[in-house]
C-alpha cells in the first residue's frame, strides 16, 4: 500500500523550502531554492508576484518528481499542503486576483517616515492595540508607502505571502490570525480588524480577508500553474514562520525561549492569555511584539533582531558562498575568544535592532580576519538580545531554558555566543523546523479527513 504524503511549504526570507512527510510524520525529503528578491538602492528589496509563483511552481515540480523516485511510486501525490512563511511582507490584490504592486520585504526601510504620519491618537494607541511597535517593519507602514506612491487601496485586499500562495493555488482567500497580527491592522483584544486605521488608509473593510485559524482547510490546489503531484491537494495556511517553527517539536514549556535563527532571529515565549494593553505598549517600546499564536487561544511574545542578515553580510564580505566555506569560518571563529583578540574598536557592527534600517560592518583596524568579523557580529547581536531579555523579564517571569533552531543554529560559534545570554541552551536536531511544523498542520488535516470548508472566527 502506498504511503500517504503531506507537505509543508516555508516561504522564507532567504529560501523557499518544501518538506514532504508521510502519514507517520517521517520526513521523506526536503527541497529548497532561493527567494527571488529584487534588490534596489538603499536597502530596498521587492518581490514580484509572478516570480514568487514561478519559484514555488519550480520547487514543487522538482519535489513531486523526486518524491516519486524516493518512494518508488510513479503515482505518488501530495494529499495536503500547508503553507507557512515570513510575516509583514505580502501583496495587495485586486478583484481579478492579481497583485497590483510588488511585495516589499519586511526588512526594507521604506515606510519608516510614513508611519509617523498617522494621527497622534492612532500612534499613541498603536502598540497597545496591535501588540506591535509602530515602525518600518510592520505591514501598515508599507501600505502607507504604497498609497503615497499612487497605489489605490479602495478596492484591494492584503494577503501575506503564505495566504497569497494558497489563494493563487485556487483556494479561498483568507487572512490567518498569526500573519494578520504582523500587519498592524488587527486589534489584539477583539481579534477583529482595526477599522478606524483601515479607513484612514483610504481602504475598505475588505482590505483584510476573512480571518481564520492556522490549519483551517481552505480548498484544493486546482490552479493551472500547480504542478502534477500537488494538483488536488487540500491546502491550508499554517501561519507565521517563527511560530510554526515553535510547534514543530511539540508543546513549548511556558518558561522556555524558542529561538528561531533565520534571516531574522526571533526569541519567542508562549503565554495562555493576551497581555494587557499597557504591557503590550511597554514591550513595544523595546521593539517586542505581543500577538496571536498559530494555536487558537494562545498568544506569543516575540522579540527579534536582524542578526541573520548581518551574519549573511559577513559571509558575503569574506567571499563565502557555500557550506564548506561556512564550516571553515565556524571552526576558525570558535577557535578565537568570543570577545575578540583585536584592539577595541577594530570592528564596529550596527543594524541588529529591528528599528535600525541600516546594516553596517566597519573595519577600522588591521588584521581583521573573517572569523574576527563574524564574532563581532555575534557579540553585537548578543548585546541587543540581552536588552530584549531584560525587557521581557520585567513583564513576565524569566525563562529557564532555551531551544535554538533554524539555519544558523548548527554553527558552534553561534551556539557559544548565544549560550552567553540565553539560559539552559539546547539545540534542535532538525534542519527545517518551519517546513516540518507546517507539515504537522497538514498531517492534522490528513488525520481528520476534513472536507474543504473555510471556518471563519472573529474572536
Amino acid at each position: 500500500m502506498s504511503r500517504r504524503l503531506v507537505a509543508g511549504l516555508d516561504l522564507g526570507s532567504t529560501g523557499i523550502k518544501v518538506l514532504i512527510a508521510d502519514e507517520l510524520g517521517r520526513e521523506v525529503l526536503v527541497r529548497q531554492q532561493p527567494t527571488p528578491w529584487r534588490a534596489g538602492p538603499g536597502g530596498t528589496t521587492e518581490l514580484d508576484a509572478g516570480a514568487l509563483i514561478g519559484s514555488v511552481r519550480a520547487l514543487l515540480s522538482t519535489a513531486a518528481q523526486d518524491v516519486r523516485a524516493a518512494t518508488d511510486d510513479p503515482l505518488a501525490t501530495i494529499e495536503v499542503l500547508a503553507v507557512s512563511g515570513m510575516g509583514e511582507t505580502g501583496f495587495l490584490v485586486g478583484r481579478d486576483g492579481r497583485a497590483v504592486a510588488a511585495g516589499i520585504a519586511w526588512f526594507d526601510p521604506r515606510g519608516r517616515a510614513e508611519i509617523g504620519s498617522l494621527p497622534t491618537h492612532m500612534l499613541e494607541e498603536f502598540a497597545g492595540r496591535t501588540g506591535l511597535p509602530a515602525g518600518a517593519q510592520v505591514s501598515v507602514a508599507k501600505l502607507i508607502h504604497l498609497r503615497n506612491s499612487g497605489v489605490d487601496l479602495r478596492d484591494v485586499r492584503w494577503f501575506n505571502l503564505p495566504e497569497f500562495i494558497a489563494m493563487t493555488m485556487g483556494t479561498e482567500g483568507v487572512s490567518e490570525y498569526s500573519l494578520a497580527s504582523r500587519t498592524g491592522l488587527l486589534d489584539q483584544d477583539t481579534g477583529k480588524p482595526w477599522l478606524e486605521l483601515i479607513e484612514h488608509l483610504g481602504a475598505s473593510e475588505r482590505l483584510l480577508p476573512p480571518l481564520v485559524h492556522a490549519g483551517t482547510p481552505l480548498g484544493t490546489a486546482s490552479a493551472p500553474w500547480v504542478p502534477d503531484g500537488f494538483l488536488g491537494a487540500q491546502v491550508t495556511v499554517a501561519g507565521h514562520d517563527h511560530l510554526v517553527s515553535a510547534v514543530s517539536g511539540g508543546v513549548i514549556s511556558r518558561d522556555r525561549y524558542h529561538v528561531s535563527m533565520g534571516t531574522a532571529e526571533v526569541l519567542l515565549r508562549v503565554i495562555d492569555e493576551p497581555l494587557s494593553f499597557d504591557d503590550r505598549a511597554e514591550l513595544a517600546r523595546h521593539l517586542i511584539n505581543s500577538v496571536r499564536h498559530v494555536i487558537p487561544g494562545q498568544s506569543v511574545i516575540v522579540a527579534g533582531v536582524k542578526s541573520g542578515l548581518l551574519m549573511r553580510r559577513a559571509l558575503q564580505l569574506a567571499g563565502i558562498t557555500d557550506r564548506a566555506g561556512r564550516d571553515r569560518l565556524d571552526e576558525d571563529a570558535s577557535a578565537l575568544p568570543l570577545d575578540g583578540a583585536l584592539d577595541a574598536g577594530s570592528v564596529e557592527v550596527r543594524g541588529a535592532r529591528n528599528d535600525d534600517g541600516v546594516l553596517a560592518l566597519t573595519v577600522r583596524g588591521d588584521g581583521v580576519s573573517p572569523a574576527e568579523l563574524f564574532n563581532a557580529v555575534l557579540r553585537h547581536s548578543n548585546d541587543e538580545i540581552q536588552l530584549l531579555v531584560d525587557a521581557m523579564d520585567r513583564v513576565i517571569a524569566p525563562a529557564r531554558s532555551s531551544l535554538l533552531t533554524g539555519g544558523w543554529a548548527g554553527m558552534a560559534s553561534v551556539q557559544r555566543a548565544r549560550s552567553a545570554v540565553l539560559p539552559g541552551l539546547v539545540v534542535s536536531g532538525r534542519d527545517q523546523d518551519t517546513a516540518y511544523g507546517a507539515a504537522l498542520f497538514a498531517l492534522g488535516l490528513l488525520e481528520t479527513d476534513l472536507q474543504p470548508a473555510v471556518s471563519r472566527d472573529s474572536a
